[in-house]
This record gives C-alpha cells, sequence and structure tokens, in this order.
C-alpha cells in the first residue's frame, strides 16, 4: 500500500514539473521582432567576418574596423562589393557540347574560353585550343565615380549569379554598390552554340557614377599560338571590323605596329588564323580605336603569343543608364558557321576582295563543302582540283590553239620584219594585215591566261581560309592546313624555313616540266620583235625561276594548297598532251589559215580606223622626211 502512495506523488510530481518547463518555455520564446532582430544580427556577423577574410583587397593585416574604413577609402560607394562573400578570386564555370567558359569574380569577365572537340599543336602533350587563359585577355571599364574616383572594373568583385532559361544557361555577375546599386554582366550560353548572348547595363548609378560622359571600354587580348607553323599563323592572325551600316577592314598583320579608327562599329574580330574571338553590339559603337601589335620577333623561337589586339570603345549612358545587348563569338573561323549568323561575319575570314572573294564564297566553298561531305579530305582536294581543271580546259585549248596559229604564220611575219625593218610604221601595218587575212589573234593567246587569274588568285585565298582541312591527314602530311615535314633540317635557309616538304617540290616539278613542254611552242609562236627584249632568253630563265620560286613560296605554305598545284599542273600536263597530239592537226590548221587568206575580209570599225590612223601617221612621216 505504501508503494502505490510513492508511485501517484511521483507521476503528480513529474506533471508538475513539466507544466512548469512548458510554461517557463512559452514565457520565454521570442515575439517575431525579436526573431527578425535576431537574423539581422546574424547576418551582420557573417558579413563582418567575409569582411576579414576579403580586406586583403583593400590592405594588408586589417582589423574589423580598418577593413571597412580602407575599403570606404579605396573604392567610395563601391565599397560595398568588398564586403560581399563574393569578393574573392572564384570562378562560375559554364559549358555546352563546343564551349567551355571560366568567369571571374574579379572583373566579372570571361577569363578561359575552350573550345570542345579541338586540339592546338602541341609537341609534348595534347591541349584543347584555348582562346583565353592564364590571363591573356582583359575586359574593363573605367568608373569615373561623383566623389572624384577612377575605378576599373578589372580590379573589382562582381557578384556571381547562375540560373536557367529553358536550356539556356545563364550567369549575371554584378558589381555593387548597394544593395539594389550595381553594374552588371549578363552572359546566356545556348546548347551547342558558339554565340553568346551578353549584355552590360547598370541600375542605380546615377548618384554613384558620374554619367555626363561616355565609360571606356578597353578590351585587349594575347592571341595565342595554335598552329603547327608560326609563320603561317601569323600571317593570318589580324583584327578586322565592321562600321558604318556594313562596311568592313583590318589591320595589317604583317605590319609590327598598326592601328585604326572607326565610327559606328558594329563588331570586332580578334582572328587566330583558324579561330576567332568576336565582340558583338546590336547598337553601334560611336567610335573605336584599335591596335595591332606583332609579337613574334623572331620565328625560330617558340613562342607562345602571337599578337597583342587592344580596342578602346566608348559606352555611351541614356537617361543615366547603360543597356547595351551584345554577343560574344568564341569559335572556329569556318564561313558557314560564321554565315548562318546573318550578321557578315564571313568577312572576319580571309577570303579575297571583290572577284577573288566571290568565287571562294559562292563557288569554292559550296563545291569543295559537297565532295568533302562524303570522302576524306586529301581525296577531296584531288577530286576538287580535277574538276576546276576540266572547268578550265576550254581556256587552256584556246590557249593553245592560239599559239599553233601564231607557230604557223610566224615565218610570214619574219619576212615582213625583214622586209620593212627600216619602216616601223609600214611593218605594223603589213603584220596587222597578215593577222586579219588569217584569221589570227594574237592577243587570243593572252586572253586565256587572264581568264585564269581570278581563279588562280581565288584559290590562294581559298585554302589557308578551309577550316576542315586543320588537323586532317593526306600521305605523309599530318595537317593539310600546314606544311608537310619530310626532313628536319639542321639549320635555317632564309626565305625557305628549316624543314623540307615534299608536295611543294612535287609541284615545282609538275610545272617546270609543263613550262618545258608549252616554251617551245611560245617561243615558235612569238616572232622577234625589233627594239623588244629577247622573249626566248626570257623563257629560258623563266622555265627555271618559276619552279624554284613556287618551291621556296609554298615550303611554309598549307599542303593542302601545294596538293591542288601539285594536281593541277599534272592534269594541265595531261590536257596539253592530248590537245597537241590528237585535238589540233596542225596540217589542217595550216590549210584553214591559208584558205581564210583567199577569202575577202569585211573590215570592222575598229580595224578601219587603226588603218586609217596608221596611213595618216605614214603619210606625216615621209612630209617630215621631205
Amino acid at each position: 500500500m505504501e508503494e502505490k502512495k510513492l508511485d501517484i506523488k511521483s507521476i503528480v510530481g513529474f506533471v508538475l514539473i513539466s507544466g512548469l518547463l512548458v510554461w517557463m518555455m512559452y514565457t520565454n520564446t521570442p515575439t517575431p521582432e525579436e526573431v527578425k532582430a535576431q537574423e539581422e544580427k546574424a547576418k551582420t556577423e557573417k558579413i563582418e567576418a567575409e569582411v576579414n577574410k576579403t580586406a586583403t583587397v583593400v590592405t594588408t593585416n586589417p582589423t574589423d574596423s580598418l577593413s571597412v574604413a580602407n575599403a570606404q577609402k579605396e573604392l567610395g560607394s563601391f565599397a560595398y562589393s568588398a564586403t560581399l562573400p563574393s569578393a574573392k578570386d572564384e570562378f562560375t564555370e559554364v559549358k555546352n557540347d563546343v564551349l567551355a567558359l571560366k568567369i571571374s569574380n574579379k572583373g566579372g569577365f570571361i577569363t578561359e574560353a575552350t573550345i570542345l572537340g579541338f586540339e592546338k599543336f602541341n609537341k609534348d602533350s595534347k591541349q584543347l585550343v584555348q582562346l583565353i587563359k592564364d590571363n591573356n585577355a582583359n575586359f574593363d571599364l573605367t568608373l569615373n565615380t561623383k566623389d572624384n574616383r577612377v575605378l576599373h572594373t578589372t580590379d573589382l568583385f562582381f557578384e556571381p549569379k547562375v540560373s536557367k532559361e529553358g536550356e539556356n544557361q545563364v550567369v549575371t555577375m554584378q558589381l555593387k554598390a548597394g544593395p539594389n546599386q550595381f553594374l552588371e554582366y549578363r552572359y546566356v550560353l545556348k546548347p551547342g552554340e558558339y554565340m553568346l548572348d551578353f549584355a552590360i547595363r547598370s541600375q542605380g548609378l546615377e548618384d554613384v557614377v558620374n554619367t555626363s560622359k561616355p565609360l571606356d571600354l578597353e578590351w585587349q587580348m594575347k592571341t595565342y599560338r595554335n598552329e603547327k607553323s608560326i609563320s603561317y599563323e601569323n600571317r593570318y592572325t589580324e583584327v578586322s571590323f565592321e562600321y558604318e551600316n556594313g562596311k568592313d577592314d583590318y589591320l595589317n598583320a604583317q605590319k609590327k605596329l598598326s592601328d585604326a579608327t572607326a565610327e559606328d562599329v558594329t563588331w570586332i574580330a580578334y582572328k587566330q588564323h583558324l579561330f576567332t574571338t568576336i565582340l558583338l553590339t546590336n547598337e553601334a559603337f560611336k567610335t573605336a580605336s584599335f591596335t595591332s601589335e606583332n609579337l613574334v620577333a623572331n620565328e625560330d623561337i617558340d613562342t607562345v603569343y602571337t599578337k597583342n589586339f587592344v580596342t578602346k570603345l566608348p559606352l555611351e549612358f541614356k537617361n543615366g543608364k547603360l543597356d547595351y545587348e551584345m554577343n560574344w563569338y568564341y569559335g572556329p573561323a569556318k564561313y558557314q558557321i560564321l554565315n548562318k549568323y546573318d550578321r557578315n561575319l564571313d568577312e572576319v575570314m580571309s577570303l579575297g576582295w571583290g572577284i577573288f572573294g566571290w568565287i571562294n564564297k559562292f563557288v569554292f566553298i559550296p563545291v569543295f563543302g559537297f565532295i568533302s561531305g562524303f570522302m576524306p579530305y586529301g581525296i577531296a582536294i584531288v577530286f576538287f582540283t580535277i574538276l576546276v581543271r576540266l572547268i578550265m580546259s576550254p581556256i587552256t585549248y584556246k590557249s593553245y590553239l592560239s599559239q599553233a596559229k601564231m607557230k604557223i604564220i610566224r615565218p610570214e611575219i619574219q619576212e615582213i620584219n625583214e622586209k620593212y625593218k627600216d619602216n616601223a610604221m609600214k611593218r605594223q601595218q603589213e603584220t596587222m594585215a597578215l593577222y586579219s587575212k588569217a584569221g589570227v589573234n594574237p592577243m587570243a593567246g593572252c586572253i586565256p591566261a587572264v581568264l585564269q587569274i581570278p581563279i588562280l588568285y581565288s584559290l590562294i585565298y581559298f585554302f589557308p581560309s578551309v577550316f576542315d582541312l586543320r588537323q586532317k591527314s593526306f600521305l605523309w602530311a599530318d595537317d593539310l592546313s600546314s606544311y608537310d615535314n619530310i626532313y628536319q633540317l639542321p639549320f635555317k635557309i632564309p626565305f625557305y624555313g628549316d624543314h623540307v616538304s615534299l608536295f611543294p617540290i612535287l609541284a615545282s616539278l609538275a610545272i617546270f616540266f609543263y613550262m618545258k613542254m608549252t616554251t617551245g611552242d611560245q617561243q615558235m609562236a612569238a616572232p622577234p620583235q625589233e627594239g623588244m627584249p629577247d622573249m626566248t632568253k626570257m623563257m629560258k630563265i623563266m622555265l627555271y625561276i618559276s619552279p624554284l620560286m613556287m618551291l621556296f613560296f609554298f615550303n611554309n605554305y598549307a599542303s593542302g594548297m601545294s596538293l591542288y598545284y601539285f594536281i593541277s599542273n599534272l592534269i594541265t600536263i595531261g590536257i596539253m598532251f592530248v590537245i597537241k597530239n590528237y585535238i589540233v592537226d596542225n596540217d589542217k590548221l595550216h590549210a584553214k589559215i591559208q584558205e581564210n587568206k583567199t577569202k575577202p575580209k569585211k573590215e570592222g570599225k575598229f580595224q578601219k580606223k587603226m588603218r586609217e590612223m596608221m596611213e595618216q601617221a605614214e603619210a606625216q612621216q615621209k612630209m617630215n622626211k621631205k
């Protein structure tokens, strides 16, 4: 009975103690106002802790109060940015299938841009092509504050934020002067695209930054070497830009230092031969200045950088705010990719001016793209060459036919020259009369050669610009976009190089045999002219000079181009052999010329005018002698 009483007492005591505890907890629960105050206190303590960690940005060895004071002294209103958790050297990384980017908190700009799927030339290890890395590029805005400070965004910390808009990755970087006062860079990376959306805007900075004049934007970049041949890559590494509603221009890549200015600029491209970085804007920059510095002092020495590019632009305020919609492009300098954006970006590529660029854009690029779509690139070059030579074969035929006709009437021209050796005017009249009677046009041999010049010149621009040849092998060539190397010389030959390329040797031999095959006919066709240089001797000299020039010229050029000229000259030799032995019958041609002489010729207006002028000149000459 006694045990039972003790149990009841224990239970009662436990209930009383529990009730007391519940009452104490209830009476000590903080009000909503007290909770908010505690949260604010915790946030303040966290910020102060971060200031202690990041105070080295503005001073060394600081105390909490000294850190804030120094930040205020150095940065003014932008001291707020130094107190945020993002005020440290960290990066935001985003990538899609073709491009990987790293954006720094410090400066808010892209500090690493890697092109996925493409390797740079490297003797020791395989590395992906990186247009930006290791501080080779800067993107800086100069801020002139209302309290007379000059700050650079590359020295200040931006607050990053990553989000998604559908499949697009969005990174915003905000340089803050307060919770709702900031300068913002906004990057949008889309799936499978080399082109990013990029925007610069400001909010609430009217009382912080002097908005009465534009902000100075400076974009600087040292271009990395990515290809095997330093000289070849550097030749095509240049600044180009679009201005004044569609005009385009570039800086001379061969000069040690070159510069230019332009108005109403809509894009600027830093091209590294087969890759390019481009800044585009929807609203034209009012003015821009460009500088290009060649960093390759000696091509014999291995180098990291090829050029240093600097562009300076003004960003204008509208109603006290910045608002620029722009784009960044990091990727291949490939015509098909650049052209699809419909922003005139194909002008970034060196395809030649005038008719040469037109031939490349609308003939060679589509045709070669079609052929290379279903066969290896080396074989595609061979088929492309065959196609070009077949199209040009009628011109070759016309040229040879003209030479054959001139060869047949050469003895008669020599007779005229001998008969009228003391009367140049009469000699010229008789020679032209013979041409007219025989139905021979002395210019017919020159016209086909002139017609071939646009084709040949376009090809010189075409092959260095074909991105798809990059690192594609064929036979002994490991990269059709660069030189083929069959032997490394222990020394360097001036204008030739320190290696031996086989395709240029084969191309030079082919052009030698072609010229040897045709030089004799040209010499027989071209009668000697009084007062003119001996063409026979000149042709003999050119027989050896031309192949030698080709050998030296192409030794450091793309092996794809040398392959083209080798195959082209072989085909031309074959075409000339067929024309000479199976198409043009010299006996029939001779009979035709003799027949033409017997037919009356109707004198054209131009021929009549020329005859009358010569007769007048001859009459005047006779009168002068009297």
